[in-house]
């Protein structure tokens, strides 16, 4: 993997959605932005009940120092898909952090489906979301990384989900580029692509996808994938989607 050179000057990037249903249609009510971070427009592929919108960040790169801000909001009744039109870059950095910070409030439902993150050689990088759920609200998401050549660097993760005052699921942790966690076997066992799906779960039958492996929580279906190919990663991760939502339809902007 080719090192990619960072940025003069950091970016600090917000934007803020909010998804209101008005007449059982999901408008995009509220937009706020801030820095090289927007959405385009509205679309409706699945009728006027859900709302896909495509989140983009045009320099098309985080490097160190750079800091991207997502809030999104769903209100009761209204449902919501947000995707991204490529991957991810986090470029070297010459010693500070990057970060991307998700905030996800949901009444209604919310799926949260980007392309990969694909981490370079001498990045650091702070990925931290945070999904507070109200009862009966709906979520899917989910996060591939790519490490590729990791020699040097650092990946920090931190992802909570919480149902009113309820913990349901917490993950922490820490990938030094070239460290023993990517090379154990309690680790990443030398592979070099991992992802992690989450679902809120609602009584569906256990489904079967040979390149993941699920695992029931209360309240939630997480599963795994750990291997070296992040399109096999999302397309297997877009299967199990489509399982607990036979109607779902794919973005446009995943065949383009």
């Amino acid at each position: 993997m080719q090192l990619a050179e960072p940025l003069a000057a950091s970016w600090k990037a917000s934007l803020s959605l909010g998804f209101r249903n008005i007449d059982r249609k999901t408008v995009l009510a509220e937009r706020r932005s801030e820095g090289p971070l927007v959405v385009q427009k509205a679309l409706y592929p699945e009728g006027p009940e859900r709302c896909h919108a495509i989140v983009v960040h045009p320099p098309g790169g985080i490097a160190g120092g750079d800091e991207l801000a997502l809030e999104v909001r769903t209100e009761r009744e209204a449902n919501a898909l947000l995707t991204t039109p490529g991957a991810a870059k986090w470029y070297r950095s010459a010693g500070a952090w990057a970060k991307q910070k998700l905030q996800f409030e949901v009444e209604g439902s919310l799926e949260w489906l980007p392309r990969e993150t694909i981490v370079f050689d001498g990045a650091l990088a702070d990925l931290r979301c945070d999904i507070a759920l109200k009862e009966g609200a709906r979520y899917v998401g989910w996060a591939v990384v790519c490490l590729g050549r990791f020699t040097r660097g650092k990946v920090k993760l931190d992802t909570r989900i919480t149902q009113g005052e309820r913990l349901l699921f917490i993950e922490k942790g820490e990938i030094e580029g070239g460290g023993r966690l990517m090379r154990s076997a309690a680790g990443l066992g030398g592979r070099s692509v991992f992802g992690t799906f989450v679902a809120t779960d609602e009584g569906a039958a256990r489904i079967a996808i040979p390149e993941i492996a699920t695992t029931r929580l209360p309240g939630l279906l997480v599963g795994r994938y750990l291997g070296d190919s992040s399109e096999e990663a999302l397309h297997a991760f877009t299967r199990l989607w489509k399982a607990l939502r036979p109607s779902a339809v794919e973005p446009r902007i995943w065949s383009t």
